[in-house]
């Protein structure tokens, strides 16, 4: 948009009178004047004319504040005609003038406030960009805090659970070196009535039948023979409950399963349930109460994650002495599993936080 023209500038006749319909002005001329009048503005031009008008000389000067601005002649008029029509020119010059005057007023009004509108713009469009820099800025620095505090999180669970395998590594360790223990005890044993029955052997071969009654009585064999079938039974026990302890955190872990399988989950809570028992405090026990369930479609190794998770939670709360329970039934709706004890239970004020991920009293 241009600037506005001064409207304290000097107007000439078309000026002052282009607000005027140029056709009616003509015919109220006319009216006054007869078709002989002839208006031009002061450098001679024909501003409006009758058409019987022809150039002349003479006429009346017309003025507008001081300024002459033209001349208006009609030689068939008569003079008090003719100085009437002058005089109402003059007027409509003046009505023109304030006119162009308020035009021009209203014109550098609009100018100014279109101005100020542009440089309203110009400041919202800056403040814009600011706000969208700050809006880029504070989104990379968001997604930032939200990627580490997903890696810290990661890290948090990497940590927490190999802290679990690490105390549950150590249960299991502590459960098989038991029937390790006397298994290899009943080896050396077994080793030392071999080495016997090695010297019997060469006395065999002598075939002196009082010396072999002397031996076997002297060493007692008769008694290790009865016992070394005792130890067999021990050893043959013990790789048992070594074989079931390995049986039972394979089924913890599902090592062998891909996916989702049929898994029945009794057999999983007793298997949980031994990975389990050696984390208890001294004196509690831990009761299954398991009824015949339909095998279950299901990622078995989850499912043992979190039993054994809502177990280690039972055994923090409850001391020496402590009970808990597991139980299992199948409903109308589908399985049912509950875990419970005798502790003292999570507070009031947590149990809307129970759920919230990472969120630990310990």
């Amino acid at each position: 948009m241009g600037s506005p023209e001064r409207f304290d500038r000097d107007l000439d006749l078309n000026a002052l009178l282009a607000g005027f319909p140029s056709v009616r002005l003509a015919a109220a001329l006319g009216s006054l004047l007869g078709e002989g009048y002839l208006l031009r503005d002061e450098s001679g031009e024909t501003v409006l004319a009758g058409r019987g008008a022809h150039p002349c000389e003479g006429g009346i000067p017309l003025r507008h504040q001081l300024d002459d601005v033209g001349t208006l002649s009609a030689p068939t008029a008569a003079p008090e005609n003719l100085r009437a029509a002058a005089a109402l020119l003059e007027l409509l010059f003046d009505a023109g003038a304030r006119l162009r005057m308020a035009a021009d007023l209203h014109l550098q009004a609009v100018h100014e406030d279109y101005q100020v509108l542009l440089a309203k713009h110009a400041a919202l469009a800056e403040s814009e960009a600011r706000y969208r820099a700050l809006a880029a800025e504070l989104e990379a620095r968001v997604a930032s805090q939200v990627a580490t505090i997903e890696r810290n999180q990661r890290q948090l669970y990497q940590a927490e659970k190999m802290a679990s395998v690490g105390q549950l590594a150590a249960g299991v360790a502590h459960e098989i070196n038991n029937p390790l223990g006397f298994i290899l005890s009943n080896l050396a044993t077994g080793r030392g009535y071999l080495r016997q029955f090695e010297r019997l052997s060469g006395l065999l071969e002598s075939a002196d039948a009082a010396a072999l009654q002397d031996y076997w009585r002297a060493q007692g064999l008769g008694g290790a023979l009865r016992d070394f079938a005792a130890l067999l039974d021990e050893s043959a026990e013990g790789a048992a409950r070594v074989a079931r302890i390995v049986a039972d955190l394979k089924a913890f872990s599902s090592v062998d399963a891909a996916g989702e399988e049929d898994a029945d989950l009794n057999e999983q809570l007793r298997a949980v349930a031994n990975m389990a028992r050696p984390r208890l405090p001294a004196g509690a026990t831990l009761t299954l109460d398991l009824a015949p369930l339909p095998r279950l479609r299901c990622h078995a190794g989850r499912l043992n994650q979190a039993f054994l998770n809502l177990l280690l939670n039972a055994a923090q709360a409850v001391g020496e002495d402590g009970d808990i329970r597991i139980a299992s039934t199948a409903t109308p709706g589908g399985i049912c599993v509950s875990v419970s004890d005798n502790g003292a239970g999570i507070p009031a004020a947590l149990l809307t936080r129970v759920f919230e991920p990472f969120f630990t009293t310990r």
